[in-house]
């Protein structure tokens, strides 16, 4: 593992990052999703042998730091500047979930989408209840009661996290897939319920590419019976796409 600050806007992140395969020439990029973190992509590094890996711990997540409340834009931006710094090609990215938007934005020669977000999925009612009664509760100035009523994925997080958490998860990246004009992969989980199959196919028509469902959950490529095949239909996938 390493760690290099980037400055970027008059702010400082130290992002947290490591490299496998450092003498191959190609390189593929791995940004993981919301609440995550690099460990779970390495879940690849035993496939694309061929390439130069770097994972990458997004500000905020893993061990790279973040005091600011964050777009999904200023991710792109520090990231863009940190991959330039270490001299690394943005040949091929694979995003996971929120790291799939932050691909998207990145320009990507080939861009890999795992279960990306950024097609808009209507809350459950349950939901919206919680974020209802969670409102009055902060008008009346019970705002500390937060963690009973947040979503899991900000449950324990900073406030500048929490509020990066609401700038971009609802974000509608429709006119962001619309404009992508390079090569794109879009794979999606069977069984997965934070994007169904449904919300793929739709990235896939505004990308105008092929997309595969493969056996599982959100986390296809990491978890499940299917996980290895799947991470070796990935890696057949991209290879046959830069031939």
């Amino acid at each position: 593992m390493a760690l290099r600050t980037v400055k970027i806007d008059n702010k400082h992140f130290d992002i947290s990052y490591e490299i496998i395969n450092p003498s191959n020439k190609k390189d593929i990029i791995f940004l993981h999703g919301w609440g995550s973190n690099k460990e779970i992509m390495k879940s690849f590094k035993n496939n694309f042998k061929d390439f130069r890996h770097i994972y990458i711990d997004m500000p905020g997540f893993g061990k790279s730091s973040n005091d600011y409340v964050l777009t999904t834009k200023d991710y792109a931006k520090i990231l863009d500047k940190f991959l330039e710094d270490i001299n690394v090609k943005k040949e091929i990215i694979v995003g996971h979930s929120f790291g799939g938007k932050v691909a998207t934005l990145l320009n990507p020669d080939l861009l890999v989408l795992l279960a990306s977000a950024g097609i808009i999925i209507p809350k459950p009612k349950s939901v919206q209840i919680k974020i209802k009664i969670y409102k009055f509760l902060k008008k009346i100035g019970l705002g500390s009661l937060r963690d009973l009523f947040v979503s899991s994925d900000v449950k324990g997080m900073s406030e500048n996290m929490y509020e990066t958490f609401k700038k971009v998860v609802d974000e509608d990246f429709s006119e962001e897939f619309k404009n992508f004009r390079n090569n794109a992969l879009i794979f999606g989980g069977s069984s997965d319920t934070a994007v169904p199959p449904y919300a793929i196919k739709k990235q896939s028509d505004l990308l105008a590419c092929d997309f595969d469902i493969l056996n599982g959950d959100h986390y296809f490529f990491f978890t499940g019976e299917n996980a290895e095949k799947n991470r070796q239909i990935i890696e057949q996938k991209v290879l046959e796409c830069i031939k």
